[in-house]
């Protein structure tokens, strides 16, 4: 019996099939012994994935709390509960507890990846054991069981195949090849890539033709998929953009608040001031400092801009992603089903020495076939005229549409293939010039069939076929569609337009395959054979010689239109879109050039086999100039990610199969289909797309910004006030004046007052902008020179108000509660207009923004806040109850016209911060 170690890492495939029955101790004729089964079950365990215990609930809320502006909010809990006032206290610690909350729902569901995994690949199956066929759960399959595939069956385990007729997999979820794959068992070469591995099914996928017989190499977690697995396992998740910088900012702001409140209380006992008053001023600058408002706003700005992304089709899983979007500089994309239709469309048709261009894609009987080189602007397509003209076209779209094992149907409003993809989109090709299989079937039915085999090339069908005029004169045609090499061999005629016979002209139809095949279209020739009434029966020498060739139809899993589109939305705000696949290069390559993916005119590709010789500078130097990286495997797609991480590069990842997972958990933020995508590309996602159209990628990517903006809006305003009630604060300190503001009047501003006038911003509209600049540099500081500037004019601003009022009116009155309380209402006065300044509905009131006309209703909210603001502040000051609690004396009329006044005067300095920092 083999070590379990050396089943994980060996290269079966690269091994003679007389050496597996020696590795695994298996008889290829009866299979395992029951006593082997039982044996080799407790050594290696279930064929099931395991996932590594993960934390517990609770750690995992706790560890919500570990966020430096969260270190401060407590630490001002905690400051206000010494001090005795235990509702402010608590009310603090609300805040945080809500910010916890949020963060562990959103995230609750971020490990179960694995599960899916899991689900993925149980299934029952087909065994041979003690000489006999069973059917076991694929759980109980141990390595050197003989695993019996037919059509239909979902892989297990990883099986190096031993036997075949004319197998054809569905790799598509693992490797991202859109065809199935077609089987052998010969030996390979030890450096053949995942998808080139032509003698190995793995698990998970599917047997959509054929069958096979298959030795189980590897089981569980030793598996390609649950490699997967143990990739995603192995990736921590990255902290984004966001996070990163709040994090910087918020312990940078917590050694400042600190260190300003120990140099305050230093020096006031310099001055001879006592302790406890000394104490009391330390306290209440640092409340004063601690913007206690903000993670609150954050939170709800993000949460804003998730539910705006769920009515443009795109769902985040956690917060932080909405910014991410935002701050992306490259996005890789896979091809199949997500720049692509994952509908396999013939493009174009050779027959009768013309070619022609099919419109329409998918399954859908939609299209029309027109002649190259004619206006599909304004063409209707053949009409039945003319399609009597073309009879060799119609011959090749019938031959197509008999030899043929699939059909097409609708299911819930899609047409979709059942069978193999390139069979539909020759169903579909015929069905766009009137031919459906059932009246076909009908009036030509099928005698006898040679499917597909592998070693020949081609598949053909006998049919009646009565004396009418479309068809040759023959009682019986047999139907031919292979390779052009198999095809053209045996091929000694073909046929003009009109259906006339000719000679064969073996150049030209080569000149052509070659020039569909370099547009990335797979070519599938097309031929047929009149034979006698008496003809019964199909055989390989049946066909031979003799064959009439037809045509040649070009196929191709076609680029989605709307993708095309957002391509170029994306590459105009500075986006690089990078293609990442496990389609052959050609053919990405080709669908890379009709989305304009090209770098310095040209689409620059690179093959997995490339990628793996390379080393770390070559690959920094391809990631770079790549668009397309073809034929790669699940960890070449995260060591591309990585490496693009590692130019500084903000990544997101788009994609739909199970190949996918490790990139997408990888990367700062991770996109997954929402209708095409296994669960497992789902789970290790940070948004997920309901429409499966990377245009709503476009779209994400200016929520996220405006959601960015939004913040930047929010931070410039909380900010200058702290900044201006510290500054307040250390002065009167130094100058030995009695403090113009207390620490709950402070906390009222810092949390009921920005509150209100602040998460109205996070509602404010996109910017016309949004999409025309570049995105910001990974490493730009959230608090950038224009921004700091503009926070520490507008916090002087508010000093000079703040200090300055309550100085005029203690002095003039001698009401040191009525000082402070006009002190606060012109600063709030303040802020009203400093609020409409920065928001688009201030710029409203002149007009325009960069040429686009908004109106005043464009944003109520703006409204709401302002409202509610001036309802809070007359609450603040007139009720008694409030007068009491806070320190605050009831202004009459005059005393607010005066702080309105004063308010006003924040006008001009707004004008002048707005010209150099322009927040839109």
């Amino acid at each position: 019996m083999l070590a379990k170690e050396k089943i994980e890492v060996e290269q079966w495939y690269s091994q003679p099939i007389r050496e597996l029955d020696r590795s695994f101790k298996t008889n290829l004729a009866s299979g395992l012994t029951s006593a082997q089964v039982k044996q080799r079950q407790e050594q290696y365990g279930a064929n099931q994935l395991k996932g590594k215990p993960g934390k517990s609930p609770i750690i995992k809320f706790l560890a919500q709390f570990n966020q430096p502006l969260l270190y401060i909010l407590l630490i001002a809990g905690v400051v206000k509960a010494f001090l005795g006032e235990w509702v402010n206290a608590w009310v603090i610690w609300a805040v945080t507890l809500i910010n916890a909350i949020i963060g562990f729902v959103q995230e609750a569901k971020a490990e179960n990846a694995i599960a899916a995994l899991a689900s993925a690949v149980q299934t029952e199956t087909t065994v041979r054991r003690n000489g006999e066929k069973v059917r076991v759960d694929s759980t109980e399959l141990v390595p050197g069981d003989l695993v019996l595939l037919t059509s239909g069956d979902k892989v297990p385990a990883d099986l190096r195949l031993i036997e075949v007729k004319s197998l054809q997999v569905n790799e598509s979820a693992l490797t991202g090849e859109s065809l199935a794959v077609e089987k052998n068992a010969q030996t390979l070469e030890a450096d053949t890539p995942l998808a080139e591995r032509s003698n190995m099914a793995y698990a998970g996928s599917y047997v959509t033709f054929g069958r096979g017989t298959g030795i189980v190499v590897a089981i569980g977690n030793a598996t390609e998929t649950g490699r997967i697995s143990q990739l995603m396992e192995e990736r921590t998740n990255l902290t984004t953009p966001l996070t990163r910088k709040f994090d910087k900012f918020s312990r940078t702001l917590l050694y400042v608040i600190l260190g300003v409140a120990a140099f305050t209380f230093a020096v006031g006992l310099g001055y001879g001031n006592s302790w406890v008053a000394m104490f009391e001023a330390a306290v209440a600058l640092t409340v004063s400092a601690i913007p206690e408002g903000l993670p609150a706003v954050v939170t709800i700005t993000l949460a804003i801009g998730v539910s705006r992304m769920a009515r443009r089709h795109a769902i985040i899983r956690k917060l932080p992603a909405v910014e991410t979007l935002g701050s992306a500089t490259v996005i890789c994309s896979d091809k199949t089903g997500t720049l692509t239709e994952n509908q396999m469309t013939v493009r174009e048709i050779y027959a009768g020495g013309e070619r022609y261009t099919v419109s329409g894609t998918g399954y859908a009987p939609e299209g029309e076939i027109i002649v190259a080189g004619s206006d599909l602007a304004t063409s209707t397509g053949l009409s039945n005229h003319h399609l009597k003209h073309k009879a060799v076209l119609l011959e090749c779209l019938r031959a197509g549409l008999l030899c043929n094992d699939s059909h097409i149907e609708v299911k819930q409003g899609e047409w979709m293939v059942i069978g193999d993809p390139t069979e539909g989109a020759l169903i579909a090709a015929a069905n766009k010039v009137g031919f459906t299989q059932e009246e076909l079937s009908k009036a030509l039915p099928r005698l006898d069939v040679i499917p597909f085999e592998s070693e020949y090339q081609y598949m053909a069908t006998l049919h009646e076929t009565p004396d009418i005029t479309s068809v040759a004169e023959a009682e019986r045609t047999i139907y031919i569609k292979g390779s052009l090499e198999a095809i053209l061999s045996r091929s000694g005629q073909m046929l003009d337009v009109e259906g006339n016979p000719q000679p064969l002209q073996s150049k030209v139809i080569s000149d052509e395959a070659d020039r569909l095949a370099a547009q990335g279209l797979r070519v599938l020739a097309l031929a047929k054979k009149p034979v006698s009434a008496t003809h019964n029966s199909l055989h390989h020498q049946d066909i031979e010689t003799e064959l009439v060739f037809l045509g040649l139809q070009g196929i191709i899993d076609p680029p989605r239109q709307e993708a095309i589109k957002a391509v170029r939305a994306c590459q105009s705000a500075g986006i690089e879109v990078k293609m990442i696949t496990g389609d052959h290069a050609v053919t990405a390559k080709a669908i890379a050039s009709q989305m304009g993916l090209q770098h310095q005119g040209e689409v620059l590709a690179f093959t997995g086999r490339e990628l793996t010789q390379m080393n770390q500078l070559e690959l920094t130097n391809a990631v770079t100039d790549g668009a397309v990286f073809a034929r790669v495997a699940p960890e070449q797609k995260l060591r591309l990610v990585e490496a693009l991480q590692d130019t500084g590069k903000v990544v997101a990842m788009t994609g739909d199969g199970v190949n996918d997972a490790p990139a997408l958990k990888q990367a700062d933020i991770g996109i997954a289909m929402g209708k095409g995508g296994t669960e497992v590309a789902k789970e290790a996602a940070d948004m997920i797309l309901t429409d499966d159209n990377f245009a709503s990628i476009e779209a994400a990517v200016e929520e996220g910004r405006t959601v960015y903006r939004n913040l930047l809006k929010a931070i410039a305003f909380i900010l200058p006030v702290n900044g201006g009630e510290s500054m307040t604060i250390v002065i009167s300190v130094l100058l030995a004046r009695a403090l113009p503001i207390l620490s709950l009047q402070v906390l009222w501003l810092n949390m009921i007052n920005s509150l209100a006038m602040t998460v109205p911003l996070a509602f404010e509209p996109r910017s016309p902008r949004v999409m025309q600049q570049l995105p910001r540099p990974a490493n730009e500081p959230l608090l950038d020179r224009p921004l700091l500037i503009r926070i520490l004019i507008i916090s002087l601003f508010n000093w000079l108000l703040i200090f300055g009022v309550f100085e005029w009116i203690n002095t003039t009155t001698g009401n040191i509660n009525l000082a402070r309380t006009m002190a606060i209402q012109a600063l709030v006065a303040g802020r009203i207009f400093y609020l409409l300044s920065i928001s688009q509905l201030g710029t409203a009131l002149f007009g325009t923004i960069r040429g686009r006309t908004v109106k005043i209703t464009d944003a109520p909210a703006i409204w709401v806040g302002i409202f509610g603001t001036i309802i809070l502040q007359l609450i603040f000051s007139q009720w008694s109850l409030m007068n009491s609690l806070f320190s605050t004396a009831p202004l009459n009329l005059e005393q607010w016209l005066i702080c309105l006044a004063i308010g006003l005067s924040i006008i001009p300095v707004a004008v002048l911060v707005n010209r150099f920092d322009p927040l839109d």
